[in-house]
C-alpha cells in the first residue's frame, strides 16, 4: 500500500504546514494508556493540535485509538518510539495519523513507502541528512538540550531547507531560542505533561498548555511585525 495514507490521516505536506503555523507538538509518555489518553486530550482541549502518545506507554495503542475516536477535527494523534516496520503497520492500524522515531530506524523507510507522515529522530547532520533522503516529513533534534540553540543554528547553515524540531530538555524557558534559532516546532514531554500520562493530575497539564500555546501565538505574532517593517 505504498502512498496511500488511510482516509483521515495526514499528509506529509499538510503535517509540515500544520507544525509550522503552531510550532508545537505534545509528547506523552507514562505508564498508563487510559490515562494517556486523557493527558492528549486535555493538551487537545487547550489548543495543541499534534500529539503524539510514546509505544513504550502500556497500552499506547488503545490510547492513540481513544484519542483518534475523541479528538477535535482540527487535532491529530500519532505515536512516539516508533522503531520497526511492524511497529509502523501497527500504529496505523490503531489510526495513528503521523509517526515519530528517537533515531534513524527501519519506521522511517516504511512510514514514507506508506506515505505516512514521519518525524525522524536524529542529532548530527549526518544522521539529518540521511534522515530527509530516507523520506522524513521533518527532523526531530534530539536531544537538543545536549548543543542548545546556538548548535541547532550551526547545523541549519548548511541544511537551511531541513525542518527541525527541537525536542529534549525544551520548557517554556527554552521555547523561544529554538524558535529563534530556526526550529519549525519545538517538541513538549515532561514540561508540558509532568505525570500525567502515569495518572497524574490533569489541571496542571491544561495551565501549561495555555502557557506553551500563548507563548507560541506571541513569538508568532512578533516575527510577523518584525517582517513587516
Amino acid at each position: 500500500m505504498e502512498n496511500t495514507p488511510t482516509p483521515g490521516s495526514l499528509t506529509p505536506e499538510s503535517l509540515l504546514a500544520g507544525i509550522r503555523e503552531t510550532r508545537l507538538v505534545a509528547i506523552v509518555r507514562g505508564t498508563d494508556g487510559t490515562a494517556a489518553a486523557k493527558a492528549a486530550l486535555a493538551a487537545m482541549a487547550e489548543g495543541f493540535r499534534y500529539v503524539e502518545i510514546a509505544l513504550t506507554t502500556p497500552g499506547a495503542l488503545e490510547a492513540i485509538r481513544e484519542v483518534r475516536a475523541a479528538a477535535p477535527a482540527d487535532c491529530f494523534v500519532g505515536a512516539g518510539t516508533v522503531l520497526t516496520a511492524q511497529d509502523v503497520g501497527r500504529v496505523a492500524e490503531a489510526g495513528g495519523q503521523f509517526m515519530v522515531t528517537p533515531a534513524l530506524a527501519e519506521s522511517i523507510d516504511e512510514s514514507a513507502r506508506r506515505g505516512i507522515p514521519v518525524l525522524a529522530g536524529a542529532l548530527t547532520p549526518s544522521e539529518a541528512y540521511d534522515a530527509m533522503n530516507r523520506g522524513a516529513t521533518a527532523v526531530k533534534l534530539f536531544p537538543a538540550s545536549i548543543g542548545g540553540p546556538g548548535y541547532l543554528k550551526a547545523l541549519r547553515d548548511p541544511f537551511p531547507g531541513i525542518p527541525f524540531i527541537a525536542v529534549g530538555g525544551v520548557g517554556l524557558d527554552e521555547a523561544a531560542g529554538y524558535w529563534e534559532a530556526g526550529a519549525i516546532a519545538v517538541g513538549l514531554g515532561g514540561p508540558l505533561f509532568g505525570d500525567a500520562g502515569s495518572g497524574g493530575n490533569l489541571a496542571p497539564v491544561r495551565e501549561r498548555a495555555r502557557s506553551f500555546v500563548g507563548l507560541a501565538a506571541d513569538f508568532g505574532r512578533r516575527t510577523v511585525e518584525a517582517g513587516s517593517r
